[in-house]
């Protein structure tokens, strides 16, 4: 993991504010990765207590022959030397929320909140926040700093056992020295499905190195997997995440490996390299790795702002004095893997939800939310085929009536286009969704002062 600029999260992969924190949840997940080449049966035995003098004396001459073996591994020179150091759960705990005090502000929360909360993958008393600082201070046994350059392990952890950590972090040092990671710290807003795919070449490029690196030593997977056992983390916050967030946490190290694989059978560490200046564009592209090798680039979507047509549709009536308003407070991508999310979280089937998301092209959404609260989601998105939208357009109809208990089919009305329209009402608002050969557009929680034919048609502008 590296804490400056920590991955978003996991929601629709739009939810910025997640994804940041993504690559501070990183030790299950590298432990996951080792099962998969090494027999999980030996036997537990507790390292011995050692001084903070002696346990920081071993961390260094460990950093530096984990460094050289790394970076002969990884075909990247080692640039400059890196600092490391060991730190105590409390001092790993207090960098963790200073992060995401810093990077995350109290208007990013809010929107992943209310986002989560609208597309039912969150419950109504959902906190962004205090999830977030239980969930990395639960999980989070070291990490490299790229503003100050430094690799810190938990010193509660034998440094022995922690070397295929080292190896994944050190390979970020690595990175960090060749192609700059802070570059990836202040991404712009509006695209984080492919922020989400840089992460996931970040995080599946260090990956592979540790597992490579455990490979070349049979006895070094096992000394890992007795490490994570005797070091005690705990994966209660982690199970009981929001399905959402817990499997986004695993997106960049599990997608990205995959990925990551492809390119380097196909072209050595050279080519894993390159990807760093020709970057994936989309989780469709890391979840398949043939459209980022044939430059398969997300087609840009855009949306009307809607925030006057509502304003306007609520304007002052008599006898009312205070008018309601509205606001927009995020624009985002969901994504092909945000995208298959939002349908399986209700549609439990994932073979089924991710064929409907597999023909994803592009697409853009926004929340807006009243002065009283009141929550409007929109989407438009488009798809390869017109095949690939009537899956998507039919497994949309089938997550509805399941994302809003006792909703109730209307009857479409009359159009003199040659569109696929349904509409349900709801106790939270209309939900309408609309196909237009290969363009899908969604409305949820609109007020029935609007027409929504003429919305979805702004929209589509």
């Amino acid at each position: 993991m590296r804490m400056s600029k920590q991955i978003t999260f996991g929601a629709p992969a739009s939810l910025r504010a997640v994804r940041r924190h993504l690559a501070c949840v990183f030790v299950i997940s590298l432990a996951l990765c080792v099962l998969a080449i090494a027999s999980p049966q030996f036997a537990v035995t507790q390292e011995p207590t050692t001084s903070a003098a002696a346990r920081n004396a071993a961390l260094i001459a460990a950093t530096d022959e984990v460094l050289k073996e790394t970076s002969t591994l990884r075909e990247l020179s080692i640039i400059r030397p890196v600092q490391s150091s060991t730190q105590s759960r409390t001092e790993i705990e207090r960098a963790v929320v200073k992060n995401l005090d810093e990077d995350t502000s109290a208007a990013d929360i809010h929107a992943a909140e209310v986002t989560l909360k609208k597309l039912g993958l969150a419950p109504p008393d959902f906190q962004y926040r205090a999830l977030m600082i239980r969930l990395l201070t639960e999980q989070v046994a070291g990490y490299y700093e790229p503003k100050t350059r430094q690799f810190h392990l938990a010193d509660w952890i034998d440094v022995e056992g922690q070397k295929p950590v080292m190896a994944h972090e050190l390979t970020h040092v690595l990175q960090d020295q060749h192609f700059d990671l802070r570059r990836f710290e202040h991404w712009p807003k509006g695209d984080s499905d492919a922020e989400v795919a840089a992460h996931a070449l970040i995080e599946g490029d260090a990956t592979l190195a540790m597992v490579m690196y455990v490979s070349s030593t049979p006895m070094r997977a096992l000394s890992f997997l007795k490490s994570v056992s005797t070091m005690g983390v705990d994966t209660k916050e982690l199970e009981q995440a929001p399905r959402v967030i817990r499997e986004s946490l695993l997106f960049p190290y599990q997608e990205g490996l995959n990925w990551t694989r492809v390119l380097h059978k196909q072209g050595g560490w050279s080519q894993v390299s390159q990807a760093f200046t020709t970057l994936p564009q989309s989780t469709e592209q890391i979840m398949h790795p043939e459209k980022y090798l044939a430059h398969e680039a997300p087609v840009k979507v855009t949306l009307a702002d809607l925030t006057s047509m509502l304003n306007d549709s609520m304007k002052m009536r008599p006898g009312v004095k205070t008018p309601v308003t509205w606001k927009r407070i995020l624009t985002d991508v969901n994504g092909e893997w945000g995208t298959y999310l939002l349908l399986d979280q209700f549609l439990k089937s994932p073979a089924d939800s991710r064929r409907a998301a597999a023909g994803w092209a592009g697409d853009r959404y926004a929340i807006y939310e009243s002065s009283t609260g009141q929550i409007l989601y929109v989407s438009s998105s488009v798809w390869d085929t017109q095949k690939d939208a009537d899956e998507f357009f039919d497994a949309y109809v089938k997550r509805v009536p399941l994302r809003y208990p006792g909703a109730e089919a209307q009857k479409s009305p009359a159009s003199d286009r040659p569109v696929r329209m349904l509409t349900w009402t709801t106790p939270e608002g209309p939900v309408t969704v609309e196909q237009d050969g290969s363009r899908i557009v969604i409305v949820e929680g609109y007020s029935e002062k609007l027409n929504a034919e003429r919305l979805i048609q702004t929209l589509a502008r």
